[in-house]
């Protein structure tokens, strides 16, 4: 599933179409995760893109009068194809016309969506998000205070967008460990030196993650067709039986939320 540096990824390589015209957007399938609505989505023909940018896993596109919310869900992804490419592939829902490209995105599963809004900072996807895990509003003073009436474990508090957006499963577990903390712990028991390495660990990886382009593991690939190499640092997701890069146990998987957990017991307390 696409996490903030997937989506961070997806974003700067669109961003080339910052100051074009749309010409039209073509609704192939309007039964994403949330239907399109396709009224009004017809309305937006020969406008010029002001900005594309990124909140949380969403992807911004302004307009004049409207800002396009887009959500890659578990499976979404764009490509780039020149203008009069007649490449087309299964699932792919929505086109973005432009003058010499398009802008497909296809989405196997049907689980992301694409939202038309007059006030995007009021939009139910958006409205109750809490800060960016790699800016500096998400710091240790912050997270201290956030989690003192919390009784959630830590990987959960880390993936509830309320309390730090774009942290999925792949990059919570990383953090984790990079920080030495277990799933496992009540997030309300962490020292203020805990929370220190945390906010340290979760600026770092996510980071770094975006420098790679992301995790490429099933689903997952930027609008070049590239794919995302961050998955060559990862220390403890889907490596469960294998040995722990620090301490040599072997890395142990257990199941939080319907989720996969990955961690090191040695390692992390």
């Amino acid at each position: 599933m696409p996490e903030l540096p997937e989506v961070e990824t997806t974003k700067r390589a669109i961003a080339v179409f910052e100051g074009q015209v749309l010409k039209k957007i073509e609704v192939h399938n309007p039964n994403l995760r949330w239907a399109v609505d396709c009224k009004t989505i017809k309305t937006i023909n020969e406008t010029k893109i002001l900005s594309i940018t990124r909140r949380a896993k969403y992807i911004l596109i302004q307009l004049k009068n409207y800002s396009l919310i887009i959500h890659l869900g578990m499976t979404g992804t764009m490509r780039i194809l020149p203008i009069d490419s007649n490449a087309t592939r299964k699932h792919d829902h929505v086109v973005f016309y432009f003058a010499e490209h398009k802008l497909i995105f296809n989405d196997a599963r049907r689980f992301g969506s694409l939202h038309i809004t007059k006030s995007p900072g009021n939009h139910f996807l958006l409205s109750a998000l809490g800060p960016e895990p790699n800016q500096s509003d998400f710091n240790a003073d912050f997270l201290y205070q956030k989690i003192k009436t919390s009784n959630t474990h830590t990987k959960s508090f880390l993936m509830n967008q309320k309390n730090v957006v774009g942290i999925g499963n792949i990059y919570a577990c990383e953090i984790l460990f990079a920080a030495g903390i277990s799933p496992r712990r009540k997030i309300k028991y962490l020292t203020k030196k805990d929370c220190e390495a945390v906010v340290d660990q979760t600026h770092r990886i996510i980071n770094l993650a975006i420098e790679k382009g992301g995790t490429t593991l099933q689903d997952f690939y930027a609008p070049d067709g590239n794919k995302g190499y961050f998955k060559i640092e990862l220390n403890v997701y889907g490596r469960e039986h294998q040995e722990c890069r620090n301490c040599h146990n072997p890395i142990k998987r257990i199941v939080q939320n319907q989720r996969s957990t990955f961690f090191c017991n040695k390692c992390q307390n």
